[in-house]
């Protein structure tokens, strides 16, 4: 493998909760040499002027949909690492969400083998491979009151288990708790409860009434947090809450930290940035699960995940065809791409704004997530390997589908021009 010399990029690391610029050389894979100015150069060393880039950690992504296996004109597995190679992901995450779900291990094995078989020459470095974790189901049966075998998924390679979707049968969740304690493994929940959020599509208050929608009231989220929260007292099994989407959730699970419970948490990238004024326009790609929360609630969650509160930003990608996603908004299925969006849209609007600081949002979106998922993210330091985002803030590109890498373009921003593209990933 050739050696890279990366020359005068902003460093932002944090791991060290450093952001300078230096040189940095990669050497088979390794960073050979971080410096003000590395003379030292390798024959065959490619020579890049990074003024004005910015390297960190490679991002990881917590929870995310594939259309495949089941849905591919969705979106492919290959597809789907094309758009986390091309939107800075060095690690994604996938969700058991598929048909069949990822609740045996021939799934598992399937998916594994379709990562491996992957084709990214597409891309401009396409030997930049991002690592595939899957999330084994909780349940197996349609009505979600059945376990899977957790100890089978676990040995087939799965990184944890979630469901993807709410699981309102308490006694259930509860030997679900019981039974991961020995597996040492992450669970992740969503919590919704279904009976209170009952046909809301958009969260409950003022412009709920205005845009003509049913509401779907906070109380339907905090409840089921609550819930878990005492059943995670009463058991101790560490867990991470996914989704979260309201100020009231904020205040629960800082309670729970402050209680030591073993809890983490994560709200989804497009929470962060817009609330329920932006429903107005009856834009399809904003009918989320959760829905967009009002303003204060989008507030809230920016405050959580600068204070630590809130563990790590996911993109919950959740790709969906022209045809799924052009019908009322109402019927339109629930979800958004985010992939090759969500850190140039992070960026402009929450670091270049002064918000944000580039090490808190790096943090949320790199080295938090891949310690909610109990892996270690590298350093870059000496020594360590090059698992790298190169990002460049500057870079103006169009939102549109010879620009995309995944298969869907149901999206708030697309036809619009975004600034900030990522150049290239290490892996």
């Amino acid at each position: 493998m050739a050696s890279q010399l990366l020359q005068q990029v902003r460093i932002i690391n944090p791991l060290t909760k450093t952001d300078q610029v230096a040189d940095v050389l990669i050497e088979d894979g390794y960073i050979k040499s971080v410096n003000q100015k590395i003379s030292d150069i390798p024959n065959d060393a490619s020579i890049y002027d990074c003024q004005s880039l910015i390297l960190g950690p490679g991002l990881v992504d917590l929870y995310s949909h594939s259309g495949e296996p089941g849905f591919e004109e969705r979106e492919t597995v290959a597809s789907f690492l094309k758009a986390a190679c091309a939107g800075g992901f060095t690690r994604v995450t996938l969700l058991p969400n598929t048909s069949p779900s990822i609740d045996n291990p021939a799934v598992v094995a399937q998916l594994q083998q379709l990562h491996k078989n992957s084709n990214l020459n597409s891309l401009s470095n396409p030997s930049s491979l991002p690592l595939l974790n899957i999330w084994g189901a909780i349940t197996k049966d349609v009505k979600g009151e059945k376990m899977t075998e957790l100890a089978d998924l676990k040995n087939a390679g799965t990184v944890g288990f979630a469901d993807g979707d709410a699981l309102n049968n308490l006694a259930l969740v509860r030997r679900v708790l019981e039974y991961l304690q020995p597996l040492r493994k992450p669970a992740a929940f969503w919590c919704c409860d279904r009976n209170i959020s009952a046909d809301g599509i958009m969260r409950e208050g003022a412009d709920s009434i205005q845009w003509g929608l049913p509401g779907n009231p906070s109380a339907s989220e905090t409840s089921a947090i609550a819930a878990l929260l005492e059943l995670v007292a009463n058991t101790f099994t560490p867990i991470h809450i996914m989704r979260v989407s309201t100020a009231r959730s904020v205040e629960l699970i800082e309670d729970a930290k402050a209680k030591g419970l073993p809890v983490t948490a994560s709200t989804t990238w497009m929470h962060l940035l817009l609330d329920t004024s932006s429903v107005k326009t009856y834009h399809t790609a904003l009918n989320l699960e959760p829905p967009l929360g009002n303003p204060k609630d989008m507030m809230a969650l920016r405050q959580g995940v600068r204070q630590g509160i809130l563990d790590a930003i996911a993109i919950d990608h959740s790709p969906f065809t022209y045809e799924e996603k052009t019908v009322a908004f109402a019927q339109a299925p629930p979800g958004a791409i985010g992939l090759e969006l969500a850190l140039p849209l992070l960026w402009q609007n929450l670091v270049e704004t002064g918000e944000f600081t580039a090490l808190e949002l790096w943090k949320a979106l790199s080295i938090n997530p891949a310690e909610c998922l109990k892996q270690s993210q590298s350093n870059i330091l000496v020594g360590e390997k090059a698992e790298l985002t190169l990002f460049n803030p500057q870079e103006t590109w169009k939102v549109e589908s010879k620009n995309l890498h995944s298969l869907s373009n149901n999206t708030l921003w697309f036809g619009e021009e975004l600034t900030g593209k990522v150049v290239r990933i290490w892996c």
